[in-house]
Protein backbone atom coordinates (compact mmCIF):
# COMPACT_ATOMS: atom_id res chain seq x y z
CA UNK A 1 0.00 0.00 0.00
CA UNK A 2 1.48 3.77 -0.84
CA UNK A 3 1.67 6.05 1.29
CA UNK A 4 1.07 9.71 -0.73
CA UNK A 5 0.97 13.08 -0.04
CA UNK A 6 -1.91 14.90 1.01
CA UNK A 7 -3.94 16.16 -1.31
CA UNK A 8 -3.30 20.04 -1.14
CA UNK A 9 0.61 18.96 -1.06
CA UNK A 10 -0.07 17.10 -4.65
CA UNK A 11 -2.21 19.61 -5.91
CA UNK A 12 0.49 22.36 -5.69
CA UNK A 13 2.86 20.20 -8.05
CA UNK A 14 0.01 18.97 -10.27
CA UNK A 15 -1.74 21.85 -11.02
CA UNK A 16 1.67 23.86 -11.52
CA UNK A 17 1.41 25.51 -14.78
CA UNK A 18 -1.76 23.88 -15.89
CA UNK A 19 -3.42 25.41 -18.60
CA UNK A 20 -6.54 23.53 -18.03
CA UNK A 21 -7.92 20.69 -15.72
CA UNK A 22 -11.36 19.01 -17.29
CA UNK A 23 -12.66 18.27 -14.53
CA UNK A 24 -11.06 20.01 -11.74
CA UNK A 25 -13.39 18.49 -8.87
CA UNK A 26 -13.24 14.75 -10.38
CA UNK A 27 -9.45 15.26 -9.86
CA UNK A 28 -9.59 15.74 -6.37
CA UNK A 29 -11.69 12.89 -5.62
CA UNK A 30 -9.68 10.83 -7.70
CA UNK A 31 -6.68 11.80 -5.63
CA UNK A 32 -8.23 11.63 -2.33
CA UNK A 33 -9.03 7.51 -3.36
CA UNK A 34 -5.87 6.80 -3.88
CA UNK A 35 -4.80 8.38 -0.61
CA UNK A 36 -7.10 6.40 1.27
CA UNK A 37 -6.42 3.22 -0.73
CA UNK A 38 -3.10 3.49 -1.27
CA UNK A 39 -3.54 2.34 -5.18
CA UNK A 40 -1.48 4.95 -7.32
CA UNK A 41 -3.91 6.41 -10.40
CA UNK A 42 -2.73 5.73 -13.79
CA UNK A 43 -1.69 8.62 -15.34
CA UNK A 44 -0.29 8.75 -19.63
CA UNK A 45 0.74 11.08 -22.05
CA UNK A 46 1.48 9.99 -25.65
CA UNK A 47 3.89 10.84 -28.01
CA UNK A 48 3.84 10.08 -31.97
CA UNK A 49 7.84 8.86 -32.65
CA UNK A 50 7.17 11.76 -35.99
CA UNK A 51 10.87 13.31 -35.66
CA UNK A 52 14.13 11.96 -33.89
CA UNK A 53 15.01 14.80 -31.82
CA UNK A 54 13.07 16.21 -29.08
CA UNK A 55 13.19 20.01 -27.94
CA UNK A 56 12.20 21.65 -24.59
CA UNK A 57 8.57 22.58 -25.54
CA UNK A 58 8.34 18.41 -26.01
CA UNK A 59 9.49 18.40 -22.09
CA UNK A 60 6.64 20.19 -20.61
CA UNK A 61 4.46 17.05 -20.99
CA UNK A 62 6.96 14.91 -19.88
CA UNK A 63 7.75 17.33 -16.72
CA UNK A 64 4.09 16.92 -15.48
CA UNK A 65 4.88 12.92 -15.80
CA UNK A 66 7.56 12.92 -13.80
CA UNK A 67 4.97 15.31 -10.87
CA UNK A 68 2.80 12.57 -10.87
CA UNK A 69 5.86 10.13 -10.81
CA UNK A 70 7.44 11.61 -7.62
CA UNK A 71 4.30 12.12 -6.00
CA UNK A 72 3.91 7.92 -6.32
CA UNK A 73 1.35 7.65 -9.12
CA UNK A 74 2.28 5.13 -12.28
CA UNK A 75 2.92 7.28 -14.71
CA UNK A 76 2.55 5.94 -18.74
CA UNK A 77 4.91 7.17 -21.39
CA UNK A 78 3.09 6.01 -24.16
CA UNK A 79 4.45 5.81 -27.73
CA UNK A 80 1.98 6.04 -30.78
CA UNK A 81 3.79 3.73 -33.16
CA UNK A 82 0.58 3.02 -34.71
CA UNK A 83 -1.41 6.50 -34.79
CA UNK A 84 2.14 7.74 -35.88
CA UNK A 85 1.10 5.58 -39.40
CA UNK A 86 -1.70 8.07 -39.61
CA UNK A 87 -0.22 11.60 -38.14
CA UNK A 88 -1.86 14.03 -35.88
CA UNK A 89 -4.18 16.26 -37.59
CA UNK A 90 -3.99 18.71 -34.93
CA UNK A 91 -2.52 22.42 -36.02
CA UNK A 92 -2.31 21.10 -39.50
CA UNK A 93 -3.59 22.20 -42.58
CA UNK A 94 -2.46 19.80 -44.95
CA UNK A 95 -2.61 16.17 -44.55
CA UNK A 96 0.34 14.41 -43.18
CA UNK A 97 3.32 12.79 -45.37
CA UNK A 98 3.12 9.44 -43.72
CA UNK A 99 6.63 7.80 -41.97
CA UNK A 100 7.47 4.14 -42.80
CA UNK A 101 7.24 1.73 -40.13
CA UNK A 102 11.03 1.75 -40.24
CA UNK A 103 11.30 5.77 -39.50
CA UNK A 104 8.71 5.16 -36.57
CA UNK A 105 10.75 2.53 -35.32
CA UNK A 106 14.28 4.37 -35.39
CA UNK A 107 12.60 7.44 -34.04
CA UNK A 108 10.67 5.49 -30.97
CA UNK A 109 14.12 4.25 -29.97
CA UNK A 110 15.48 7.75 -30.00
CA UNK A 111 12.48 8.82 -27.71
CA UNK A 112 13.10 6.60 -25.51
CA UNK A 113 16.63 7.52 -24.83
CA UNK A 114 15.64 11.21 -24.40
CA UNK A 115 12.48 10.76 -21.98
CA UNK A 116 14.41 9.45 -19.22
CA UNK A 117 16.87 12.06 -19.07
CA UNK A 118 13.47 13.36 -17.00
CA UNK A 119 11.37 9.99 -16.37
CA UNK A 120 12.66 7.28 -13.69
CA UNK A 121 13.26 4.45 -16.22
CA UNK A 122 12.73 1.77 -13.27
CA UNK A 123 9.03 3.01 -12.60
CA UNK A 124 7.80 4.16 -15.91
CA UNK A 125 5.72 2.01 -17.86
CA UNK A 126 6.83 2.41 -21.15
CA UNK A 127 3.42 1.01 -24.19
CA UNK A 128 3.27 1.17 -27.44
CA UNK A 129 -0.38 1.62 -28.84
CA UNK A 130 0.36 -1.00 -31.42
CA UNK A 131 -0.88 -3.49 -28.55
CA UNK A 132 -4.14 -3.41 -28.74
CA UNK A 133 -4.85 -1.06 -32.07
CA UNK A 134 -2.84 -3.42 -34.44
CA UNK A 135 -5.44 -6.01 -33.18
CA UNK A 136 -8.59 -4.62 -33.84
CA UNK A 137 -10.58 -6.00 -36.67
CA UNK A 138 -12.57 -4.93 -38.99
CA UNK A 139 -15.87 -5.42 -36.80
CA UNK A 140 -14.27 -3.94 -33.90
CA UNK A 141 -12.86 -0.52 -35.79
CA UNK A 142 -16.85 -0.46 -37.34
CA UNK A 143 -18.28 -0.71 -33.69
CA UNK A 144 -15.91 1.78 -32.76
CA UNK A 145 -16.02 4.57 -35.41
CA UNK A 146 -19.94 4.12 -34.58
CA UNK A 147 -19.35 6.09 -31.11
CA UNK A 148 -18.83 9.46 -33.49
CA UNK A 149 -20.77 11.28 -36.40
CA UNK A 150 -19.05 12.91 -39.40
CA UNK A 151 -20.45 16.12 -37.69
CA UNK A 152 -18.46 15.92 -34.08
CA UNK A 153 -15.38 15.09 -36.03
CA UNK A 154 -15.91 18.19 -37.92
CA UNK A 155 -16.79 20.24 -35.17
CA UNK A 156 -12.38 20.11 -34.34
CA UNK A 157 -11.16 23.26 -35.45
CA UNK A 158 -8.64 21.92 -37.78
CA UNK A 159 -11.07 19.75 -39.96
CA UNK A 160 -13.64 22.45 -39.86
CA UNK A 161 -11.39 25.35 -41.21
CA UNK A 162 -9.98 23.27 -43.95
CA UNK A 163 -13.49 21.85 -44.34
CA UNK A 164 -14.61 25.60 -44.92
CA UNK A 165 -11.48 26.44 -47.62
CA UNK A 166 -12.19 23.62 -49.31
CA UNK A 167 -9.43 22.20 -48.60
CA UNK A 168 -9.03 17.87 -48.51
CA UNK A 169 -9.19 15.95 -45.52
CA UNK A 170 -8.68 12.14 -46.02
CA UNK A 171 -10.65 9.91 -44.27
CA UNK A 172 -8.03 8.18 -42.59
CA UNK A 173 -7.28 11.61 -40.23
CA UNK A 174 -11.03 11.23 -38.98
CA UNK A 175 -9.79 7.71 -37.17
CA UNK A 176 -7.18 9.99 -35.12
CA UNK A 177 -8.77 11.47 -32.05
CA UNK A 178 -10.99 7.79 -32.37
CA UNK A 179 -7.71 5.67 -31.73
CA UNK A 180 -6.31 8.07 -29.58
CA UNK A 181 -9.31 7.91 -27.11
CA UNK A 182 -9.13 3.91 -27.62
CA UNK A 183 -5.61 4.04 -25.99
CA UNK A 184 -6.93 5.71 -22.55
CA UNK A 185 -9.74 2.55 -22.75
CA UNK A 186 -6.90 -0.04 -23.26
CA UNK A 187 -4.85 1.72 -20.39
CA UNK A 188 -7.54 2.24 -18.01
CA UNK A 189 -6.23 5.62 -17.82
CA UNK A 190 -7.55 8.21 -14.50
CA UNK A 191 -5.73 11.07 -16.03
CA UNK A 192 -3.97 11.75 -19.45
CA UNK A 193 -1.76 15.00 -20.37
CA UNK A 194 -1.73 16.81 -23.48
CA UNK A 195 -1.26 20.47 -25.20
CA UNK A 196 -3.89 22.84 -25.19
CA UNK A 197 -4.51 22.46 -29.02
CA UNK A 198 -4.93 18.48 -28.02
CA UNK A 199 -8.25 18.96 -26.30
CA UNK A 200 -10.59 17.43 -29.07
CA UNK A 201 -8.40 14.52 -28.72
CA UNK A 202 -8.20 13.95 -25.31
CA UNK A 203 -11.99 14.60 -24.44
CA UNK A 204 -12.45 11.35 -26.96
CA UNK A 205 -10.97 9.14 -24.61
CA UNK A 206 -13.63 10.46 -22.20
CA UNK A 207 -16.56 9.79 -24.74
CA UNK A 208 -15.13 6.21 -25.31
CA UNK A 209 -13.98 5.31 -21.40
CA UNK A 210 -17.80 5.71 -20.39
CA UNK A 211 -19.05 3.77 -24.03
CA UNK A 212 -16.86 0.90 -22.28
CA UNK A 213 -18.38 1.19 -18.77
CA UNK A 214 -14.76 2.85 -17.69
CA UNK A 215 -14.43 5.44 -15.06
CA UNK A 216 -13.91 8.68 -17.05
CA UNK A 217 -10.81 9.94 -16.84
CA UNK A 218 -9.58 13.70 -16.08
CA UNK A 219 -8.18 15.73 -18.60
CA UNK A 220 -4.76 17.69 -17.79
CA UNK A 221 -3.55 20.38 -20.24
CA UNK A 222 -0.53 22.16 -20.47
CA UNK A 223 0.10 25.64 -22.52
CA UNK A 224 2.24 25.29 -25.44
CA UNK A 225 5.84 26.99 -24.13
CA UNK A 226 6.81 30.23 -25.97
CA UNK A 227 11.07 30.21 -27.94
CA UNK A 228 13.58 32.01 -27.22
CA UNK A 229 11.87 34.70 -29.03
CA UNK A 230 9.05 34.98 -26.22
CA UNK A 231 6.68 35.62 -28.90
CA UNK A 232 5.99 31.87 -31.38
CA UNK A 233 5.55 28.81 -29.78
CA UNK A 234 9.37 26.58 -29.62
CA UNK A 235 9.86 25.21 -32.80
CA UNK A 236 12.84 23.87 -34.44
CA UNK A 237 12.05 25.33 -37.91
CA UNK A 238 11.52 28.83 -36.86
CA UNK A 239 15.10 28.89 -35.10
CA UNK A 240 13.76 29.39 -31.27
CA UNK A 241 14.00 26.21 -29.64
CA UNK A 242 16.63 24.43 -27.41
CA UNK A 243 17.01 20.73 -28.18
CA UNK A 244 17.77 18.48 -25.32
CA UNK A 245 20.36 16.46 -26.90
CA UNK A 246 22.34 20.62 -27.55
CA UNK A 247 25.59 20.40 -25.67
CA UNK A 248 25.82 21.77 -22.34
CA UNK A 249 27.44 25.07 -23.16
CA UNK A 250 25.01 26.05 -25.93
CA UNK A 251 21.84 24.92 -23.95
CA UNK A 252 23.14 27.50 -20.75
CA UNK A 253 23.46 30.60 -23.25
CA UNK A 254 20.20 29.62 -24.63
CA UNK A 255 18.63 29.67 -21.80
CA UNK A 256 20.46 32.83 -20.35
CA UNK A 257 18.91 35.06 -23.95
CA UNK A 258 15.66 34.58 -22.51
CA UNK A 259 13.27 37.39 -21.26
CA UNK A 260 12.99 38.44 -17.47
CA UNK A 261 8.81 37.62 -18.35
CA UNK A 262 9.73 34.79 -20.25
CA UNK A 263 12.23 33.26 -17.32
CA UNK A 264 9.66 32.55 -14.90
CA UNK A 265 7.22 30.73 -17.56
CA UNK A 266 10.51 28.41 -17.80
CA UNK A 267 10.79 28.07 -14.32
CA UNK A 268 6.92 26.87 -14.19
CA UNK A 269 7.01 24.70 -17.11
CA UNK A 270 10.89 23.28 -17.30
CA UNK A 271 11.72 22.58 -13.88
CA UNK A 272 10.40 20.22 -10.81
CA UNK A 273 9.85 23.69 -8.76
CA UNK A 274 6.48 23.54 -6.58
CA UNK A 275 4.34 26.82 -7.97
CA UNK A 276 4.71 27.88 -4.05
CA UNK A 277 8.54 27.56 -4.04
CA UNK A 278 8.61 29.35 -7.72
CA UNK A 279 6.08 32.37 -6.53
CA UNK A 280 8.35 32.69 -3.48
CA UNK A 281 11.26 33.35 -5.81
CA UNK A 282 9.49 35.73 -7.77
CA UNK A 283 8.51 37.77 -4.39
CA UNK A 284 12.61 37.77 -3.22
CA UNK A 285 13.00 39.59 -7.03
CA UNK A 286 10.28 41.79 -5.93
CA UNK A 287 12.07 42.71 -2.81
CA UNK A 288 15.43 43.22 -3.86
CA UNK A 289 16.80 39.99 -2.03
CA UNK A 290 17.23 38.53 -5.62
CA UNK A 291 18.76 39.73 -8.55
CA UNK A 292 16.50 38.62 -11.86
CA UNK A 293 19.94 37.49 -13.21
CA UNK A 294 20.97 35.35 -10.78
CA UNK A 295 17.34 33.84 -10.52
CA UNK A 296 18.26 33.54 -15.00
CA UNK A 297 21.01 31.71 -13.93
CA UNK A 298 19.97 29.78 -11.50
CA UNK A 299 17.23 28.53 -14.30
CA UNK A 300 19.57 27.93 -16.98
CA UNK A 301 22.01 25.91 -14.56
CA UNK A 302 18.90 23.68 -13.27
CA UNK A 303 17.93 22.98 -16.52
CA UNK A 304 21.19 22.24 -18.18
CA UNK A 305 22.21 19.94 -14.89
CA UNK A 306 19.00 18.04 -16.27
CA UNK A 307 19.94 17.32 -19.66
CA UNK A 308 23.85 16.66 -18.57
CA UNK A 309 25.47 16.71 -15.21
CA UNK A 310 26.36 19.12 -12.34
CA UNK A 311 29.56 19.13 -13.59
CA UNK A 312 28.44 20.15 -17.20
CA UNK A 313 26.19 22.61 -15.77
CA UNK A 314 29.11 24.58 -13.63
CA UNK A 315 31.24 24.13 -16.45
CA UNK A 316 28.65 26.21 -18.99
CA UNK A 317 27.81 28.67 -16.28
CA UNK A 318 31.83 29.25 -15.84
CA UNK A 319 32.32 29.71 -19.48
CA UNK A 320 28.85 31.60 -20.01
CA UNK A 321 30.72 34.34 -17.15
CA UNK A 322 33.85 34.17 -19.14
CA UNK A 323 32.38 35.22 -22.83
CA UNK A 324 30.85 38.23 -21.10
CA UNK A 325 34.10 39.33 -19.30
CA UNK A 326 35.96 38.97 -22.46
CA UNK A 327 33.32 40.56 -24.80
CA UNK A 328 32.63 43.46 -22.51
CA UNK A 329 28.59 43.48 -22.53
CA UNK A 330 26.86 43.92 -19.75
CA UNK A 331 25.19 41.12 -18.27
CA UNK A 332 22.09 42.75 -18.14
CA UNK A 333 21.78 42.91 -22.06
CA UNK A 334 20.71 39.51 -22.46
CA UNK A 335 21.97 37.72 -25.74
CA UNK A 336 19.56 35.87 -28.41
CA UNK A 337 21.13 33.47 -30.61
CA UNK A 338 19.46 33.68 -33.99
CA UNK A 339 19.93 31.02 -36.39
CA UNK A 340 20.29 32.32 -39.99
CA UNK A 341 18.37 29.47 -41.18
CA UNK A 342 15.28 30.86 -39.47
CA UNK A 343 11.93 31.07 -41.60
CA UNK A 344 11.31 33.94 -42.95
CA UNK A 345 14.91 35.94 -41.95
CA UNK A 346 17.35 35.95 -44.60
CA UNK A 347 17.29 37.92 -47.91
CA UNK A 348 20.42 35.87 -48.99
CA UNK A 349 23.84 34.41 -47.19
CA UNK A 350 24.85 38.04 -45.86
CA UNK A 351 21.90 40.24 -45.07
CA UNK A 352 18.69 39.35 -42.81
CA UNK A 353 15.41 41.25 -42.62
CA UNK A 354 15.25 43.28 -40.00
CA UNK A 355 12.01 43.78 -38.91
CA UNK A 356 11.58 40.00 -38.55
CA UNK A 357 14.69 40.00 -36.58
CA UNK A 358 13.31 42.32 -34.73
CA UNK A 359 10.09 40.46 -34.11
CA UNK A 360 12.29 36.77 -33.45
CA UNK A 361 14.45 38.65 -30.38
CA UNK A 362 11.35 40.05 -29.28
CA UNK A 363 11.77 43.28 -29.33
CA UNK A 364 8.77 43.55 -31.99
CA UNK A 365 5.40 41.63 -31.78
CA UNK A 366 5.16 42.14 -35.45
CA UNK A 367 7.17 42.46 -38.55
CA UNK A 368 4.31 45.96 -38.91
CA UNK A 369 5.12 47.72 -35.56
CA UNK A 370 8.95 46.57 -36.56
CA UNK A 371 8.29 48.67 -39.86
CA UNK A 372 6.96 51.20 -37.95
CA UNK A 373 9.71 52.12 -35.60
CA UNK A 374 12.42 51.71 -37.42
CA UNK A 375 10.91 55.17 -39.80
CA UNK A 376 10.54 56.35 -36.58
CA UNK A 377 13.79 56.03 -36.00
CA UNK A 378 13.58 53.94 -32.99
CA UNK A 379 15.86 51.72 -33.65
CA UNK A 380 19.31 51.18 -33.04
CA UNK A 381 22.34 48.88 -34.73
CA UNK A 382 25.16 48.97 -32.10
CA UNK A 383 24.50 52.51 -30.75
CA UNK A 384 23.57 53.89 -34.40
CA UNK A 385 20.05 54.94 -35.30
CA UNK A 386 19.03 52.62 -38.33
CA UNK A 387 16.45 53.64 -41.05
CA UNK A 388 16.71 50.46 -43.28
CA UNK A 389 15.28 47.54 -43.57
CA UNK A 390 17.80 44.84 -44.48
CA UNK A 391 20.60 44.25 -42.40
CA UNK A 392 23.96 43.26 -44.21
CA UNK A 393 27.05 41.11 -43.36
CA UNK A 394 25.87 39.25 -41.10
CA UNK A 395 27.95 35.43 -40.25
CA UNK A 396 27.96 32.60 -38.31
CA UNK A 397 29.58 33.79 -34.90
CA UNK A 398 29.25 37.05 -35.18
CA UNK A 399 27.53 39.54 -33.12
CA UNK A 400 25.14 42.79 -32.95
CA UNK A 401 23.36 44.69 -30.54
CA UNK A 402 19.77 46.52 -31.37
CA UNK A 403 18.09 48.73 -29.33
CA UNK A 404 13.89 49.81 -29.81
CA UNK A 405 13.12 52.40 -27.34
CA UNK A 406 14.56 51.47 -23.65
CA UNK A 407 14.83 47.28 -24.56
CA UNK A 408 18.34 45.72 -25.98
CA UNK A 409 19.02 42.36 -27.01
CA UNK A 410 22.77 41.54 -28.23
CA UNK A 411 22.01 39.07 -30.89
CA UNK A 412 24.87 36.13 -31.73
CA UNK A 413 24.71 34.42 -35.21
CA UNK A 414 24.93 30.88 -35.45
CA UNK A 415 24.50 28.85 -38.37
Amino acid sequence: MTKFPSLEDQLDLITKGAAEIVPLEALKERITKSIATGVPMRIKAGFDPTAPDLHLGHTVLLRKLRHFQVLGHTVIFLIGDSTALIGDPTGRNVTRKPLTPEQIAVNAETYKEQVFKILDRETTEVRYNSEWLDKLGYYDMVKLMAQFTVSQMLEREDFHKRFNEEQPIALHELIYPIAQGYDSVALECDVELGGTDQKFNLMRGRDLQKHYGQAQQIVLMMPIIEGLDGVQKMSKSLGNAIGVHEPAGEMYGKLMSVSDELMWRYWTLLTDLRGSEIEAMREQVREGALHPMQAKKNLAWAITRDFHSKEEADAAAEGWAKMFQQRGVSEDVPVVQVSLGAEGLAVDAASVRLPKLLVLVGLASSTGEATRKIAENAVSVDGVKFSGKTLDGVEAGGLVTLRLGKKSVRVEWVG
